[in-house]
């Protein structure tokens, strides 16, 4: 099964990785290891809690103005 895996940069160092099918969020190190993390975490997430996908997920990004973070400010 290919779920998705959005990692951000952490404030305190490191990456944070998180799963949007199944909610799930974690930490690493390296890029590396918060990906483990996350299998780990969605694996365990999975034995509990089947996922049903329904077709492939589509990952994408989008622009948006510069302003619009100091708008939110």
């Amino acid at each position: 099964m290919q779920l998705s895996a959005v990692l951000t940069p952490a404030e305190e160092g490191g990456y944070i990785a998180h799963n949007p099918e199944t909610l799930t969020t974690t930490e690493g190190d390296t890029i590396e290891e918060a990906l483990a993390n996350l299998k780990e975490a969605v694996e365990l997430y999975l034995e509990v809690a089947p996922l049903r996908v329904r077709g492939n997920v589509v990952l994408t990004t989008i622009s948006v103005s510069d302003n619009a973070s100091a708008a939110a400010a």
